[in-house]
């Protein structure tokens, strides 16, 4: 799957928040994403994030 800093992913199950957007800001071996909602950072394992994604926004330029 192709996914690149500063796209925004919609993820299956919600933050505590109430948020399923999250926003990429490190990509490789993990993660890390910030929710778009509380502003929570958390990093995540490619694997297990990628299985987790419903789509992916990204901004074109």
């Amino acid at each position: 799957m192709d996914i690149q800093l500063g796209d925004v992913l919609t993820m299956k199950k919600e933050h505590p928040c109430g948020e399923k957007r999250w926003l990429v800001l490190r990509t490789g071996a993990d993660f890390r994403l910030r929710c778009l909602g509380c502003g929570h950072e958390i990093m995540t394992p490619r694997f297990k994030a990628e299985k987790n994604i419903r789509s992916v926004f990204r901004e074109e330029k």
